[in-house]
C-alpha cells in the first residue's frame, strides 16, 4: 500500500509542477500547453470504439471532456510515478537522486509522440502539424518539467516521511 501512496504523492506533485511551469510560460511568453479537453475528447470517444481521429479538434465534443482530460492528466502522472518506483524501487525515495526521475520524465515523451499525437490526427511525433519541430520540443520540455517535478516531489516526500 505504501508504494501506491508514494506514487500518488509523487505523481500529483510532479504533475502540479509541470502545470505550474505551463502556466508560467503561458503568462510570460504566451506559449500554450495542451488543452486537456482534447485529451478528454479522445478518451470520451473510446466508448464508441473510436481510438483515433483524422483531427481531434474537429471531432464531436464530449460532455465533461475538460474534467475527463484533467483527471486523465493527473492519473497518467501517477502511473508514470509508479513506473519510477517500480524500476528504481521505493528505496529511491529514501535518498532521491536526479537521474531516475529526469530519465522517466523524458522517456514519457514516447506516449504523446507515438500514441496520442498519431491518435489525435497530428501524425507520429506531430509530423502533420505546421511546425513539428516546435511541437516536439514543447513535448520534451513539458516532460522534462514533469521529471524535475518527480525529483522535487521525491525530495519533499523524503524529507517529510522517510
Amino acid at each position: 500500500m505504501n508504494v501506491l501512496i508514494d506514487a500518488v504523492l509523487l505523481g500529483v506533485g510532479a504533475t502540479i509542477f509541470m502545470d505550474v511551469y505551463a502556466l508560467l510560460i503561458k503568462k510570460f511568453w504566451n506559449i500554450p500547453s495542451l488543452d486537456y479537453r482534447i485529451l478528454g475528447r479522445w478518451i470520451g470517444h473510446f466508448k464508441d470504439g473510436t481510438f483515433s481521429h483524422p483531427n481531434i479538434i474537429q471531432a464531436t465534443p464530449i460532455e465533461g471532456e475538460k474534467a475527463i482530460g484533467w483527471i486523465a492528466h493527473y492519473s497518467i502522472g501517477i502511473v508514470f510515478a509508479y513506473l519510477l518506483l517500480f524500476i528504481w524501487g521505493e528505496d529511491w525515495l529514501v535518498h532521491p537522486t536526479a537521474f531516475p526521475p529526469v530519465f522517466i520524465g523524458l522517456a514519457t515523451t514516447i506516449a504523446p509522440w507515438f500514441m496520442m499525437q498519431p491518435a489525435f490526427g497530428f501524425g507520429i511525433a506531430a509530423s502533420k502539424l505546421p511546425n513539428p519541430t516546435i511541437a516536439r520540443l514543447r513535448s520534451l520540455q513539458a516532460h522534462l518539467m514533469y521529471g524535475i517535478g518527480l525529483y522535487l516531489a521525491g525530495l519533499l516526500i523524503s524529507s517529510l516521511f522517510k
